[in-house]
């Protein structure tokens, strides 16, 4: 048996689409998607949430679509958005086409689900007009009934046969910016039906582990699928779903991707379990500096070890780092070299000082390579 060398990602070669200006696929960067939970009707609502996810980094959000007032309103929450927003359809041909009218840069739907073969046309030549994508979005809970009764119950083929009969119906009308998700609950099934999926196909994946559940149980749930699948090459883009809030959703996107190396933005912490030897109280200092640098979006790390056991090797590989010490005096590292002190009541708001001028003096240097890089400089 080969093995592959530990630390490598070989993404799997898809074609790649847009979705308004974000390309999906190829050799694109893994994006990350949620969705509102707001009513559509109520735009105010709906464009506030879609700002709390902008803020936390989302690359695509997704808003339900389920009514003629509901499309509505999707032309202001589109125009008052900074991300392409997905329409969210099921059986209403009709909010698809009122929805890429409005500006959607996609379309979730299935072309099976809206009736008759002119109505998938319909679709299909609003999507064209308009510039929309299209994803598949294909459910273990919502299979056809004449796949469950011809597998018996959810299973990958019967997941993946869907997907295929849906890719036909656009195929046959010519379409080919689209995007496909098969999604389960259950970890085993959605891992082994994406698998199957992307040996069958080249289109670009839209990975997630449906009704995973509560923040932290749905977090461990997705990790682990869509972990294993983006560990081995699988994915395109990503939508960790959660019973929590969308920016939740978002930030957890992130934390998977950073810790497999696919995308990095914001601080990325290393910190320790805490235990008897803490010089501080590590558990409380994490949550307030995680909420005080949540605005950080330059890529950077940061070390916070209670005590000098792993601690100073942590810290050597880090952008900065701070390890326990005695009486209330404890040791910060700057670029993995011993600095300077700092006492307890001054910890939190000088960690995040230097963090941001550390962000600040990365993204100068950014500043002046992409100068450089356009000839502004000699």
């Amino acid at each position: 048996m080969s093995i592959r060398p530990w630390r490598d990602i070989i993404r799997r070669p898809s074609r790649q689409i847009m979705v308004g200006n974000v390309p999906v696929g190829g050799n694109a960067p893994i994006t990350v998607q949620t969705m509102t939970n707001t009513p559509t009707e109520d735009v105010k609502a709906t464009v506030e949430q879609i700002r709390r996810c902008e803020e936390a980094g989302a690359d695509i959000i997704r808003v339900s679509c389920p009514t003629e007032e509901a499309t509505a309103g999707f032309k202001q929450i589109v125009r008052a958005s900074t991300v392409p927003i997905v329409a969210d359809i099921h059986f209403h041909y009709k909010r698809a086409l009122e929805a890429a009218d409005a500006g959607a840069a996609c379309l979730r739907i299935n072309p099976g689900n809206i009736g008759s073969s002119e109505r998938v046309a319909e679709v299909v030549r609003a999507a064209k007009a308009n510039g929309c994508a299209i994803r598949i979005g294909v459910n273990a809970g919502s299979l056809e009934k004449d796949l469950l009764e011809k597998y018996g119950e959810p299973c990958p083929e019967a997941l993946v046969e869907s997907a295929l009969d849906h890719i036909k119906l656009l195929q046959d009308h010519d379409f080919h910016e689209y995007k496909v998700a098969v999604k389960a609950s259950d970890v085993f099934l959605a891992v082994a039906a994406y698998q199957q999926l992307a040996e069958a196909v080249d289109c670009p994946l839209h990975l997630g582990i449906t009704e995973a559940g509560g923040l932290i149980s749905g977090t461990v749930k997705s990790a682990i699928g869509l972990g294993s699948l983006l560990w081995f090459g699988i994915g395109d883009t990503i939508r960790v779903s959660l019973s929590a809030e969308p920016e939740q959703e978002v930030r957890v996107g992130y934390d998977i991707l950073k810790a497999l190396g696919l995308r990095t933005r914001g601080v990325r912490i290393v910190s320790c379990p805490s235990c008897a030897r803490q010089g501080f109280d590590v558990i409380r200092t994490v949550e307030k500096l995680e909420d005080a640098l949540s605005h950080i979006r330059t890529p950077m790390s940061l070390s916070v070890l209670g005590c000098v056991v792993n601690g100073p090797g942590e810290a050597r590989e880090t952008d900065i780092g701070i390890t326990g010490g005695g009486n209330g005096k404890h040791m910060v590292y700057l670029s993995g070299v011993t600095d300077h002190h700092v006492q307890d009541d001054d910890m939190i708001a000088h960690i995040v000082s230097l963090v941001e001028a550390k962000a600040a003096e990365i993204d100068a240097g950014r500043a002046v390579s992409m100068d450089v890089t356009h000839g502004k400089h000699s």
